[in-house]
């Protein structure tokens, strides 16, 4: 595989395949290192590509209720608007050199995984996908918060949540057999005594496979 499939003749990684890649980003073992790398491919992005991306989340949740649904929209979009903009104010200003901390043991797996869900260069999707993995790997090990922003709603008021400087998400356990999740790399703890989301109890395999599904549909965005 060679440069994957860009919108507007701009390939991100250059010449290199997405495997080579993530190959590179799971070397690095400096916080700021990572950063500065990771934000040499997101800026090659624009502001049209988050636009994009937005648009297609709207329309995978156009199935929830509006107001569920419009709860969830600015969530994504002050998460994918922010980051953008904090990778380009870091590197601007050469903030990524004062990160001197280690990269998370979960990094190099997380960017294999990234590899492996984003190599189909034949699908339109693909650049945005890869995009979308990028913000999230940025957050969880060079800034060390929670892949879904702090704040993001999930069925029956449960939220992405920051106490006393620790990072809670109610589903942060419950999809490691999902492909493609974030969940198991990410820095947040599980909430605590959480009443909602949890696997039906004696539940047949159709019910959890449900359940796990409704979790990747709605709640781990792919462009």
């Amino acid at each position: 595989m060679t440069g994957f499939l860009s919108s507007n003749k701009r390939t991100p990684t250059g010449n290199k395949s997405i495997s080579t890649v993530c190959t590179e980003l799971a070397e690095i073992q400096v916080r700021g290192e990572l950063g500065h790398a990771i934000a040499d491919i997101v800026l090659t992005y624009s502001p049209k590509d988050l636009q994009k991306m937005k648009v297609n989340f709207s329309n995978k949740v156009d199935s929830l209720s509006p107001d569920y649904k419009n709860e969830l929209e600015k969530s994504i979009a002050i998460y994918l608007d922010g980051t953008y903009q904090t990778i380009r104010l870091m590197n601007q200003q050469g903030s990524f050199a004062t990160l001197q901390g280690s990269v998370s043991e979960q990094a190099p797996e997380y960017w294999m995984m990234v590899a492996g869900n984003c190599s189909d260069s034949d699908n339109p999707t693909t650049r945005l996908r890869i995009l979308k993995f990028l913000l999230s790997g940025f957050c969880m090990f060079v800034q060390e918060i929670p892949g879904h922003p702090v704040g993001m709603p999930f069925p029956g008021g449960d939220k992405v949540e920051i106490i006393d400087g620790v990072y809670y998400c109610p589903v942060r356990t419950k999809t490691h057999d999902v492909d493609a999740a974030l969940c198991p790399f990410c820095p947040a703890e599980q909430t605590p005594e959480i009443g909602y989301l949890k696997p039906p109890v004696k539940g047949s395999k159709h019910r959890k496979q449900e359940y796990i599904k409704n979790i990747y549909d709605y709640h781990h965005f792919n462009g």
